[in-house]
């Protein structure tokens, strides 16, 4: 690539390219990328969310997305295998179709939503569900659910989170809204998510590929992301294995919050 800027087009409206600075997209993108990385590996997919918003610090939203589902895919290769065979599959078998019917809204909305909206909608639901969690954590510990006792709510969640996943690969907020309060361990909590996330990006390219969103030049800044995916996957299997169930949601609730709090700001900052 040398030293030519990116071009990024937004499919959003009519607006021209815009020629992004390599340097600053860099320094965003390395970050995002190792977040994404840590999260899949380790943390349930919740501080994941951060990762499109730090590069549309730089970049349109929909180049970011474009660049950072095959980093996504790619890295759900190595989280299955890490995670293999430790999912709850009654579970999944809520969850994906759901998360498909969200997907095909997304893509069939694709064209006409404001990506300040679809950030201001994620960021409520993080914020909204790290106070839930304060005000539970006052109050006497819930009974254990048993599976399919939430099926409604898992289906609406999921179906969310397909919506959010495909517009700005933000579904892990949804996600954890549904699967925190289910009382699995650890392990088999993240190994859910992974193989849910999985099903989901592969899902997407599908769309992503009809609506054009994949470009020679962004496939390429892909492609060279890609090592620091691994050392991400890596590091969070690596920290997973070494935090207690406690601390462990803790991290993703103080994660949970900054992005909600994050997002909220963009969002409302796009009106």
């Amino acid at each position: 690539m040398g030293e030519k800027p990116l071009r990024g087009e937004t499919t959003h409206g009519n607006q021209t390219p815009q020629m992004i600075d390599q340097t600053a997209f860099y320094v965003a993108a390395i970050p995002a990328v190792l977040i994404a990385g840590i999260s899949k590996g380790g943390f349930g997919g919740g501080i994941g969310v951060m990762s499109v918003p730090l590069m549309v610090l730089v970049i349109p939203p929909t180049l970011a997305a474009a660049i950072m589902l095959p980093i996504l895919c790619f890295m759900d290769l190595f989280s299955l295998w890490i995670y293999r065979g430790k999912q709850n599959s009654s579970y999944l078998r809520i969850m994906i179709p759901a998360a498909i019917v969200g997907i095909v809204i997304g893509a069939l909305g694709f064209r006409f939503l404001d990506d300040g909206l679809i950030r201001l909608l994620v960021g409520c639901i993080a914020l909204w569900f790290t106070a839930s969690v304060v005000i539970k954590a006052l109050r006497p510990p819930p009974t254990n659910r048993a599976v399919g006792s939430g099926v409604g709510r898992g289906l609406a969640w999921s179906g969310v989170a397909g919506f959010t996943s495909f517009m700005a690969h933000a579904g892990g907020p949804p996600v954890q809204v549904y699967l925190l309060r289910e009382n699995l361990d650890k392990t088999t909590y993240q190994a859910t998510t992974v193989v849910f996330f999985t099903a989901v990006n592969y899902i997407k390219v599908i769309p992503y590929g009809m609506l054009g969103q994949f470009q020679a030049e962004s496939l390429a800044v892909s492609v060279t992301l890609l090592p620091l995916a691994l050392v991400g996957i890596l590091l969070g299997a690596w920290l997973h294995n070494r935090v207690n169930d406690r601390l462990f949601f803790r991290i993703c609730y103080v994660f949970l919050f900054f992005t909600g709090l994050k997002l909220v700001g963009d969002g409302l900052a796009s009106f």
